[in-house]
């Protein structure tokens, strides 16, 4: 499996349980969720996908994504 299938599946299982939520808590839900769970590295990867349209994420998870913390990009090794 692709680490961008991963990330995009992982989102979705997040999301998908939200949905039982009540509305008004489903987007705080899941950005609160990946804040709090997902490390740096696999909110970068996310942020790819949303940058890039968003490929396979579920409405909810595009919704939840502005009130997701963007990491710092990467430290890029030294030569």
């Amino acid at each position: 499996m692709q680490p961008d299938n991963k990330i995009v599946r992982m989102a979705n299982q997040i999301a998908t349980f939200f949905l039982s939520q009540p509305e008004e808590v489903r987007i705080a839900g899941v950005s609160n969720h990946i804040n709090k769970f997902w490390e740096p590295r696999m909110r970068r990867q996310f942020f790819e996908i949303v940058d890039n349209g968003g490929g396979e994420l579920l409405p909810l998870v595009v919704e939840a994504a502005r009130q997701i913390n963007r990491p710092e990009p990467a430290a890029q090794p030294v030569d």
